[in-house]
Protein backbone atom coordinates (compact mmCIF):
# COMPACT_ATOMS: atom_id res chain seq x y z
CA UNK A 1 0.00 0.00 0.00
CA UNK A 2 1.37 3.40 -0.96
CA UNK A 3 0.92 6.06 1.73
CA UNK A 4 0.97 9.40 -0.07
CA UNK A 5 0.78 11.69 2.97
CA UNK A 6 -1.04 12.48 6.18
CA UNK A 7 -3.38 15.20 7.33
CA UNK A 8 -3.60 16.34 10.92
CA UNK A 9 -7.17 16.77 12.14
CA UNK A 10 -7.83 19.86 14.30
CA UNK A 11 -11.23 20.64 15.88
CA UNK A 12 -11.64 24.38 16.48
CA UNK A 13 -14.28 26.63 18.01
CA UNK A 14 -13.69 29.59 15.66
CA UNK A 15 -13.02 28.35 12.14
CA UNK A 16 -12.46 31.84 10.71
CA UNK A 17 -9.74 32.70 13.23
CA UNK A 18 -8.13 29.28 12.82
CA UNK A 19 -8.08 29.60 9.02
CA UNK A 20 -6.19 32.91 9.24
CA UNK A 21 -3.59 31.35 11.55
CA UNK A 22 -3.14 28.10 9.60
CA UNK A 23 -3.03 29.82 6.19
CA UNK A 24 -0.12 31.95 7.44
CA UNK A 25 1.52 28.96 9.13
CA UNK A 26 1.24 26.63 6.13
CA UNK A 27 1.68 29.29 3.45
CA UNK A 28 -1.39 27.95 1.65
CA UNK A 29 -5.00 28.97 1.03
CA UNK A 30 -7.82 27.03 2.68
CA UNK A 31 -10.03 24.73 0.64
CA UNK A 32 -13.44 24.87 2.34
CA UNK A 33 -16.35 22.47 2.33
CA UNK A 34 -19.10 21.15 4.59
CA UNK A 35 -19.71 17.55 5.57
CA UNK A 36 -22.48 16.35 7.85
CA UNK A 37 -23.09 19.78 9.39
CA UNK A 38 -19.38 20.32 10.08
CA UNK A 39 -17.55 23.19 8.41
CA UNK A 40 -14.14 22.04 7.15
CA UNK A 41 -11.10 23.92 5.91
CA UNK A 42 -8.14 22.02 4.46
CA UNK A 43 -4.95 24.09 4.79
CA UNK A 44 -1.70 22.42 3.84
CA UNK A 45 -1.42 19.29 6.00
CA UNK A 46 -4.10 20.50 8.44
CA UNK A 47 -7.81 19.66 8.33
CA UNK A 48 -9.67 22.22 10.46
CA UNK A 49 -13.17 21.25 11.58
CA UNK A 50 -15.85 23.24 13.39
CA UNK A 51 -19.46 22.44 14.12
CA UNK A 52 -21.90 20.85 16.56
CA UNK A 53 -20.17 19.27 19.56
CA UNK A 54 -21.89 15.92 18.98
CA UNK A 55 -20.34 15.74 15.49
CA UNK A 56 -16.91 16.92 16.66
CA UNK A 57 -16.89 14.33 19.44
CA UNK A 58 -16.98 11.60 16.80
CA UNK A 59 -14.36 13.32 14.63
CA UNK A 60 -11.94 13.69 17.56
CA UNK A 61 -11.72 9.90 17.81
CA UNK A 62 -9.84 9.77 14.47
CA UNK A 63 -6.13 10.42 15.04
CA UNK A 64 -5.22 11.44 11.48
CA UNK A 65 -6.20 11.14 7.84
CA UNK A 66 -3.88 9.07 5.68
CA UNK A 67 -3.87 9.58 1.90
CA UNK A 68 -3.38 6.36 -0.05
CA UNK A 69 -3.32 5.47 -3.70
CA UNK A 70 -6.28 3.07 -3.44
CA UNK A 71 -8.71 2.66 -0.53
CA UNK A 72 -9.65 -0.87 -1.69
CA UNK A 73 -6.00 -1.91 -1.45
CA UNK A 74 -5.76 -0.28 2.00
CA UNK A 75 -8.91 -2.16 3.07
CA UNK A 76 -7.43 -5.52 2.03
CA UNK A 77 -4.08 -4.90 3.73
CA UNK A 78 -5.57 -3.47 6.92
CA UNK A 79 -7.86 -6.50 7.23
CA UNK A 80 -4.94 -8.87 6.63
CA UNK A 81 -2.94 -7.14 9.36
CA UNK A 82 -5.72 -7.40 11.94
CA UNK A 83 -7.16 -3.88 11.75
CA UNK A 84 -10.94 -3.54 12.01
CA UNK A 85 -12.62 -1.45 9.32
CA UNK A 86 -15.40 0.37 11.17
CA UNK A 87 -16.81 2.40 8.24
CA UNK A 88 -16.52 2.35 4.47
CA UNK A 89 -15.21 2.34 1.94
CA UNK A 90 -17.65 5.07 0.94
CA UNK A 91 -17.59 7.76 -1.75
CA UNK A 92 -16.71 11.35 -0.80
CA UNK A 93 -16.80 14.53 -2.90
CA UNK A 94 -13.16 13.94 -3.96
CA UNK A 95 -12.71 10.16 -3.83
CA UNK A 96 -13.36 7.44 -1.27
CA UNK A 97 -12.60 6.86 2.39
CA UNK A 98 -12.73 4.31 5.14
CA UNK A 99 -12.24 4.43 8.90
CA UNK A 100 -10.13 1.69 10.50
CA UNK A 101 -9.10 0.83 14.03
CA UNK A 102 -5.56 -0.52 14.15
CA UNK A 103 -4.78 -3.45 16.48
CA UNK A 104 -3.34 -0.94 19.00
CA UNK A 105 -6.75 0.79 19.23
CA UNK A 106 -5.85 3.95 17.31
CA UNK A 107 -8.43 5.03 14.70
CA UNK A 108 -7.41 6.48 11.31
CA UNK A 109 -9.22 7.65 8.22
CA UNK A 110 -7.81 6.42 4.89
CA UNK A 111 -8.66 8.42 1.74
CA UNK A 112 -7.97 8.22 -1.96
CA UNK A 113 -8.83 10.43 -4.93
CA UNK A 114 -10.37 7.64 -7.01
CA UNK A 115 -13.75 9.09 -7.93
CA UNK A 116 -16.40 6.75 -9.20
Amino acid sequence: MDILGTTLRVCVDDLEAAVVFYERLAGAKALRFERGGVQVAAVGCFLLMSGPEAELEVLRKVAATIAVKDVDEAHRLLSELGARVVAGPVPTPVGRNLIAMHPDGVVYEYVDRNVG
